[in-house]
């Protein structure tokens, strides 16, 4: 799998900026609340979020989708909800639903998508997209004809059939299998080492964690974090470890005091809670466990785990004080 931003230059030129965007709907659903999100050219941007929490309508707000209620968007320099339609042609979409013309050829469906932005037929280019989506052997085929998979292919051709600038992923691999997925990612990356910016959203948070440059996270409708995934992983990751004990300790030794330790409720354990997400807390447990020989303390088992994105991800979403927005 690509690992984002790997071996790349750092680029901090604002591709996309999002300042106080707001929408509620006729019936009072608040789905976004005074939302602030920048994007930089050339990132690979995950926003996480879970179901309801307004990934899909801060993506067609952008996209022209949906009429926010307040805010400014601006794209490209641009004000994108005054001047729309130069920007859109600059955006992509691969949208979370398979929307498409079912009886429709992928090739003339693909190239369709292109002559929309007003842009020349390109066969060599549309050549180009189907055979790095492995849609070349199906050009031909009616696009009901497809798997799940390959259906959500087209939609990815359809989406970089006129070259975007910036491109949304609405939960790209959604129903698809771990091969297509895979090789989905490839895409991605190829696209990232082009310069493309790429926002997703997935419900595969490993996948943003192995590919992101940063995570942004929202909740009911509000931003609650935006982070460098490094960064993010340094500052709210830790490591958890248990160390079964041969014989139940009364109270923890005087020399392990260093050591964010306590013993579990039976004290036939000692529980560690601490590094940074980085490494620190494995090197503490290594330095723990010959404390504990050192001290002549027998342990017969040791488990350990560190946080992952989706440790973080629940643990923020979970922790979250309850708002106003869905």
């Amino acid at each position: 799998m690509y690992s984002g931003g790997a071996n790349l230059p750092p680029v901090t030129e604002t591709i996309l900026d999002i300042q106080g965007l707001s929408k509620t709907y006729k019936n009072g659903l608040k789905a976004l609340d005074g939302v602030d999100l920048t994007i930089r050219k050339g990132e690979i941007f995950a926003l996480l979020g879970p179901n309801g929490a307004g990934k899909t309508t801060l993506i067609g707000s952008v996209c022209g989708l949906v009429r926010p209620t307040g805010g400014t968007i601006t794209a490209f320099g641009t004000d994108l909800l005054r001047n729309w339609r130069s920007a859109r042609a600059r955006i992509g979409l691969v949208p979370q639903e398979l929307a498409t013309d079912m009886f429709e050829k992928v090739s003339r469906s693909v190239a369709f998508s292109r002559g929309l932005f007003g842009l020349a037929p390109n066969p060599e280019r549309i050549e180009e997209v189907l055979r790095s989506l492995s849609l070349w052997d199906k050009r031909d085929e009616q696009i009901r004809a497809l798997s799940g998979g390959m259906k959500r292919r087209v939609l990815i051709a359809k989406a970089l059939a006129h070259d975007p600038d910036l491109l949304f992923l609405d939960e790209p691999t959604a129903g698809v299998d771990v091969e297509l997925r895979r090789d989905m990612w490839k895409q991605i990356g190829a696209l990232r080492e082009r310069g493309t910016t790429i926002i997703l959203t997935t419900h595969y948070i490993e996948e943003a964690e192995e590919m992101a440059d940063r995570v942004g996270v929202i909740d009911k409708g509000r931003i609650l974090l935006v982070d460098d995934k490094a960064a993010l992983m340094a500052r709210m990751g830790r490591t958890e470890a248990v160390i079964s004990l041969a014989e139940p300790l009364a109270e923890i030794p005087s020399a392990l005091s260093a050591f964010p330790l306590h013993l579990s409720d039976d004290r036939r354990a000692l529980i560690y809670r601490g590094g940074d997400g980085m490494g620190q807390g494995k090197r503490d447990v290594a330095d723990l466990t010959r404390a504990l020989v050192a001290q002549g303390i027998v342990y017969t088992a040791l488990d350990i785990h560190e946080s992952s994105l989706e440790d973080i991800f629940v643990d923020l979403v979970d922790h979250r004080p309850e708002g106003t927005a869905e």
